[in-house]
């Protein structure tokens, strides 16, 4: 089973920029795909960005140009940067394998906010 340690996040102003960290343990091997989410309260969780196993990566539109998706395969982490921060990025972001799995496999969220 994969279990997932995030890091990164925090406060910044609109404008601004932040870097979220992801680090896999366990056989990662048999993913399809990994990928960003956020969520804020009382909404679904969205996926922001994956990575396919083949390598290609994939942004949703609202962050198309912004952030950016990164892997170390080595050391089994996937980063986000997010640049050009808007208020409305404000979430709690996860990683998490795509489709999305069952919770127990998920990072355990990082708080990103952005002021305005």
């Amino acid at each position: 089973q994969v279990r997932l340690m995030q890091s990164g996040g925090g406060l910044v102003q609109a404008g601004g920029s932040l870097r979220l960290s992801c680090t896999a343990s366990g056989s990662i091997s048999s993913l399809n795909a990994m990928g960003w989410y956020r969520q804020t309260p009382g909404m679904q969780r969205e996926l922001v960005a994956f990575v396919t196993s083949g390598g290609s990566i994939n942004y949703a539109d609202f962050v198309k140009g912004r952030f950016l998706l990164s892997t170390d395969n080595a050391e089994k982490t996937m980063y986000l940067q997010m640049n050009s921060l808007k208020p409305e990025d404000t979430a709690v972001y996860y990683c998490a394998a795509v489709p999305p799995p069952p919770l127990d496999q998920w990072g355990q969220g990082t708080q990103v906010t952005v002021s305005s």
